[in-house]
This record gives structure tokens, sequence and C-alpha cells, in this order.
């Protein structure tokens, strides 16, 4: 079971994630980031550091959100890995609790 980024992440894209992941499962697209389900090692870490509770396991995953599964497959496979922090996005916080986002994930 791997760990799954879900929409609350998309134009916050905040990567205190990525400084915590031991194995360096996750993928940066331009506003958003996905973890590589088979990289991932269900660790939890990633979890407690989101600060906009975006990362789910899998099997937890809320039912509205259940299409990033396939999409954090989809895009992990197409995207760089991150593996250092960087600073998020000038507006991140301005996105924050901003629901039906999906439409502003840049592939």
């Amino acid at each position: 079971m791997a760990y799954v980024v879900t929409e609350a992440c998309i134009k916050c894209k905040y990567t205190d994630c990525v400084d915590i992941c031991p194995v360096d499962c996750f993928r940066e697209g331009v506003n958003f980031l996905v973890i590589d389900p088979d990289e991932c090692i269900d660790c939890t870490l990633c979890v407690a550091e989101c600060p906009v509770e975006a990362i789910f396991a899998e099997d937890d995953v809320p039912a509205s959100q259940r299409a990033f599964i396939a999409l954090n497959a989809e895009l992990a496979k197409l995207w760089p890995a991150i593996i250092e922090r960087k600073d998020p996005p000038s507006d991140a916080d301005e996105w924050k609790g901003v629901s039906d986002k999906l439409r502003h994930l840049q592939r």
C-alpha cells in the first residue's frame, strides 16, 4: 500500500514532505507533487509533514479523492524526482483550503 497525494496539494505544492522521505519517492510537476507508488515504502513520515493534509494511505483516501490514486501512479512515470525542499509558490497560502482544484492541475 502506497501513500497518495490528493487535491489539496494542487497550487500549494509545499515540499516539506520531500525532505522527510527516506526513499525519494516524490515526483514534481508544475503545481503539484505525486508519490511514486513503486518507490513508496509506506513509512508514513510524509503524512505529518504536509501542511495542507493532502497525503493519505491508499486505503484511507477519501471517496471524493480516489481518482488521485491512479493519477499519482500515472504522473509519477512522467515527472522527475524531487529530493530537496523548495519554496512553495508565492500564492500557496491563498490556495489552502480551496476545493475543486483538479481543473487547475498542470500536467
